[in-house]
């Protein structure tokens, strides 16, 4: 099959429609160190039960620190999952520069079993990917370079999802970039900010057509096109603490309830900031992950979380026990602690 434009190729990978919130799962490991893949199947469940659309590895999922073959590992798992929830996943390539990320793909292509001339496209679809997931290629880079860097792996025609992430890469794909990128390229399916400044959605520029989704936490009920705002949708790191309050909050937001979505909003937005303050001083791995680490920990045990040591972070560390109480603290406030765990 043929796709000559990014219409076509928004019906060819999303047959039922892109969906409009997405999850980037959490890494979760056991004491050793190594991934605990019972514990993220049942994450996977407790979340997919009310989305169908995942990034994984995502920066909330350790893809930055995921070693090559924990990578690989994680993929083989959300392959399975996604097939068995009817989900859809965008595969995260998250890797300092361009030569790592044309690797990795070609090491993902080659796990579904591609030899020369087989139908990528079609085994992607029939794996429920729908895109590659690439940031610019890390540094403090000009447009230029930045512009370059992208089109290298545009060029391969691949489904491809673009995400700012300014915190990791220390650069920006400035509105004019994106514009050129998107006109240039139809396999410029979505794009994801989680910079907080929103400085493409925001702008006049043509975006294309390409679906936009806010990675930035904080007053979502403002954030969708019907609610006025500049994005199509979210992909958040909360998505894996709050599936159904967020998918709730746009069900609100559709039936034009702006009254109940922003009250949704509120609670989260306030109980998030809180522990992402209260995670800012752990010196390894980022606040997305620490701060939806510290609050999955009570969804997977429920209130007496704080009685089990903390969730262990990629590094091989535990979030410390004053932090997890403080996080029920509050997730009780807000009316947000759970009343039993997804672990049983």
């Amino acid at each position: 099959m043929k796709i000559a434009d990014r219409n076509e190729m928004l019906k060819y990978y999303f047959p039922s429609g892109i969906p409009r919130l997405w999850c980037p799962l959490l890494a979760h490991y056991k004491d050793d160190g190594s991934l605990d893949f019972r514990r993220m199947e049942a994450h996977f469940n407790f979340v997919a039960a009310h989305v169908k659309g995942f990034l994984i590895p995502g920066s909330t999922g350790d893809g930055w620190e995921l070693s090559d073959p924990e990578t690989a590992a994680v993929v083989e798992f959300a392959l399975k999952a996604v097939k068995k929830s009817d989900s859809l996943l965008l595969l995260g390539v998250l890797r300092k520069y361009i030569s790592t990320m044309m690797n990795l793909i070609e090491d993902m292509i080659s796990g579904l079993g591609c030899g020369p001339g087989a139908d990528v496209r079609g085994a992607l679809r029939d794996a429920h990917i729908c895109g590659f997931t690439v940031c610019p290629p890390v540094g403090e880079i000009s447009q230029g370079e930045v512009k370059l860097g992208l089109t290298d792996i545009l060029r391969l025609g691949l489904p491809t999802a673009l995400y700012q992430l300014p915190q990791v890469v220390q650069n920006e794909v400035e509105p004019e970039t994106f514009a050129e990128l998107a006109a240039r390229f139809p396999n410029l399916l979505l794009f994801k900010d989680s910079s907080g400044e929103d400085s493409i959605a925001s702008s006049p520029v043509d975006k294309g057509g390409v679906f936009l989704v806010r990675g930035a936490e904080g007053d979502y009920e403002r954030w969708l096109k019907k609610a006025g705002g500049p994005y199509d949708g979210f992909l958040l790191s909360t998505c894996n603490c709050f599936p159904a309050e967020l998918s709730g909050m746009i069900a609100k937001i559709d039936s034009g309830d702006m009254e109940g979505a922003g009250e949704i909003s509120r609670r989260l937005t306030d109980a998030v900031r809180e522990v992402f303050s209260l995670v800012q001083p752990l010196p390894c791995g980022n606040a997305f992950t620490n701060a939806n680490k510290a609050m999955d920990h009570y969804f997977a045990f429920g209130p007496s979380a704080h009685s089990k040591q903390g969730p262990m972070l990629h590094a091989g560390t535990r979030i410390a026990g004053d932090i997890i109480s403080k996080t029920g603290e509050i997730l009780e406030k807000y009316g947000l602690m759970p009343t039993k765990g997804y672990m049983g």
